[in-house]
């Protein structure tokens, strides 16, 4: 860390709270001895596509559905998402299937719409320092899911982290979801090494998104049970009952079988508890 927090101790680190954060959102627990599989589609396209994500989840015993309503993308000409419609898809799916979810919000004005439908925030990776939305999501004392930017230090990380926690909230989850380098065999790099620093440094729950880091379905399962040997508190999957026709990241979700497939590997590696 920097010399400046060496000062007095980082409210995310260890030296601050020695004991594991454990998050618990209705009936989903994230953190402390047991992992969290978190699945659903890059983006809420309609109630029929998420209702059969949703019940795939449910019949597999998990708990946490994720999906975009508002997609930061690069393409201005790229779908943006449905903004509160799919949030209110989410809450409606949620409630009649008992999720958990979790979907990102990019600008302050968003958080109060967002909150009325969705149990956790999620400020994602180009927005890891947009400060002010960090200020105001901390003010909100809601749990919240901190992705990793895509070129940002580890330091840089649990600092963004750390605007949460000052603000007020500490209901603060971190998930790598891999690096921007000079490799192109995968769309990000996955730094399985930040898992087991972040655990060490911080007390903050760390889940490792395996779909954004790799962009590659047939090397999930190995990253996923990687991520679990490192530590991880939990793992983010894509999944979508139609990934050829996605209206974004189609290459990379899991079709219903798929996903089936990758959970019942994750379960017989014994990493997942």
């Amino acid at each position: 860390m920097s010399s400046q927090s060496k000062k007095s101790p980082l409210l995310v680190s260890r030296d601050h709270k020695n004991e594991d954060t454990i998050i618990k959102v209705k009936q989903a627990v994230i953190g402390g001895d047991s992992q969290t599989l978190i699945a659903g589609p890059c983006s809420v396209e309609s109630k029929e596509q998420l209702e059969t994500v949703g019940s795939a989840l449910k019949k597999a015993g998990l708990t946490v559905l994720r999906g975009g309503a508002f997609k930061p993308r690069t393409s201005p000409y790229s779908f943006q998402g449905l903004g509160e419609d799919g949030l209110k898809i989410m809450k409606d799916v949620a409630d009649e299937m008992g999720l958990v979810t979790i979907s990102e919000i990019m600008s302050p004005d968003q958080i109060d719409v967002a909150s009325k439908y969705i149990d956790i925030l999620q400020i994602g990776a180009r927005n890891m320092q947009n400060f002010e939305l960090l200020k105001a999501v901390g003010q909100t004392k809601k749990p919240v899911l901190l992705k990793r930017g895509l070129s940002a230090t580890l330091e840089e990380f649990m600092l963004a982290a750390e605007y949460l926690l000052h603000h007020g909230n500490d209901q603060v989850m971190l998930i790598e979801r891999g690096i921007r380098t000079f490799e192109t065999a995968t769309r990000n790099t996955l730094d399985i090494s930040a898992v087991p620093i972040l655990k060490q440094e911080t007390h903050l729950p760390v889940l490792v998104d395996v779909s954004h880091s790799t962009g590659r379905k047939d090397i999930l399962l190995p990253c996923a049970k990687a991520a679990l040997a490192a530590g991880a508190d939990g793992i983010m999957v894509e999944v979508h009952p139609d990934p050829k026709n996605a209206l974004s990241d189609g290459k990379q979700q899991l079709t219903m079988d798929e996903f089936q497939a990758f959970w019942e590997g994750v379960r017989e590696s014994g990493l997942y508890q």
